[in-house]
């Protein structure tokens, strides 16, 4: 009975405690998140960390839902905030990293070189600007409508078009560098 209950009402049910309608949600929204989280991250690594800390805070996170938008539109949010903030934990660990000496500097270069050794999309995809990426993951990788991809980003349906169109630049740009 409860696998046809909608995701909102489990979300509603989860927020108030109930352990089972959030396994029900978990069940469903697991994949959806690792796979945003690796869309956004790059990594296989990084995408579990992230899907991983946002199971741990999604029973204090789901008091917050409110059923104003669909379950996975808001859950996409998530995914996209906890991305953020992790890419900014990364960036302030970089900076702090890069003062310790060359030792360090030198580990992080080659650090860098074997993440240039990944597919061309995938290093592609990093260079994108953060809202240029969340973009792509939601429209082309979850494969949302333009509406629905600018419901979750909270921007218009335009914006979504010309962010596309903004990706498709920045690809071919990338493309003819490396032919030359």
């Amino acid at each position: 009975m409860r696998m046809k209950t909608s995701d909102e009402a489990l979300a509603v049910a989860a927020g108030n405690g109930d352990r089972e309608a959030f396994s029900l949600l978990i069940e469903r929204h697991y994949d959806r998140i690792y796979r945003m989280g690796w869309r956004l991250c790059g990594t296989r690594a990084d995408a579990e960390d992230l899907a991983h800390d946002i199971m741990a805070a999604l029973p204090a996170k789901l008091r917050s839902f409110r059923g104003e938008a669909k379950f996975t539109t808001w859950l996409y949010r998530v995914v996209m905030n906890a991305a953020t903030d992790r890419a900014r934990k990364a960036q302030r660990r970089a900076r702090a990293r890069d003062g310790w000496g060359e030792d360090y500097k030198s580990r992080a270069a080659e650090a860098d070189e074997a993440r240039e050794s990944y597919e061309w999309l995938s290093v592609a995809m990093r260079t994108l600007p953060e809202e240029l990426r969340q973009t792509v993951a939601l429209t082309l990788g979850e494969e949302l409508t333009q509406k629905d991809a600018a419901a979750v980003m909270g921007v218009s349906e335009g914006t979504v078009a010309w962010r596309m169109s903004e990706v498709k630049k920045h690809l071919r740009t990338l493309a003819q560098k490396e032919a030359i």
